[in-house]
């Protein structure tokens, strides 16, 4: 696969959705109190079969939007998900970090690329402000019918699959159906390589990526809600050597986790000028 980025030093970073860069699941917000249900009696039916049918925990959330939105007379369909995503709310800071994060890169002569890695659904993800900055959002999705309703499940997205997107973005199939993400690339052939892909995550649901990118040289940051004193669930990853830093889920510049990406950023780029003094001393 030829690399059309040769000489541009090329960063990814990668976001969880639910409690990563929003409070709590996205579905919360406008999906379930439409359907008459509290967050909790919704997320105890998907629950169940999970657990009493052995279904994944992702397809049996996907079987229990479907299900329920019919019986109680709102089809899905890709719009009205669009609309229930422009009700999420996201953390602090968001509004400006994708710009800030992009204009301190191109400073450093880095380009971002941002991408979302989510469980959650894709239509909502599409629909809510930020979805302009990503270059590729991979979230689970529904096929719709003739009519524009759900039918089915298209894609999901669960903690093995994230693993599988971390390979795309890193050779550059980026396309769900794109086969060739299986294929042989030697390393500096691969469009991003592992040792420039940051990703940010809230939970154990988020392991298998912040294990492969950490083995892989790359940088994983765990984030936790401002307002807990507890800091979430980050302190036993961090124990665990799942991720290398931990902060606040608040984006605005000058907070903790600017900084942690600022100089994830200053890293890739003096390990970059390094390799390319090394290269012009060998010829």
């Amino acid at each position: 696969m030829e690399n059309e980025f040769e000489n541009e030093t090329i960063v990814a970073i990668c976001y969880d959705f639910d409690k990563t860069l929003s409070p709590r699941d996205m579905q919360e917000f406008a999906f379930i109190p439409r359907l008459g249900y509290t967050a909790d009696e919704f997320w105890a039916r998907t629950n169940r079969y999970h657990c009493e049918r052995a279904m994944d925990k992702i397809l049996a959330a996907l079987f229990s939007m479907f299900t329920e939105s019919k019986d109680k007379g709102f089809p899905i369909t890709a719009q009205n998900l669009k609309e229930a995503g422009e009700k999420v709310k996201l953390f602090n800071g968001l509004d400006t970090w994708f710009d800030n994060i992009n204009i301190y890169a191109a400073s450093i002569g880095i380009k971002v690329e941002h991408y979302i890695i989510s469980a959650g659904i894709k239509e909502m993800i599409e629909g809510t402000s930020i979805a302009k900055n990503f270059k590729y959002i991979y979230a689970s999705s529904f096929l719709y019918d003739e009519n524009g309703e759900a039918v089915w499940p298209k894609q999901v997205v669960n903690d093995i699959m994230k693993t599988q997107i971390l390979y795309r973005i890193n050779k550059g199939c980026l396309a769900e159906n794109d086969e060739r993400v299986n294929d042989f690339l030697p390393r500096d052939e691969r469009r991003v390589r592992f040792e420039n892909l940051i990703f940010i995550g809230d939970s154990e649901t988020d392991i298998p990526c912040m294990s492969v990118t950490q083995e892989k040289g790359g940088f994983a940051i765990g984030v936790y809600n401002p307002e807990d004193v507890l800091r979430g669930k980050v302190v036993p990853l961090l124990k665990d050597k799942r991720i290398g830093f931990f902060a606040p889920a608040d984006y605005s510049k000058g907070k903790e986790l600017y900084n942690i990406v600022k100089k994830c950023l200053a890293r890739v780029h003096a390990e970059a000028d390094l390799e390319r003094i090394t290269k012009s001393l060998k010829s």
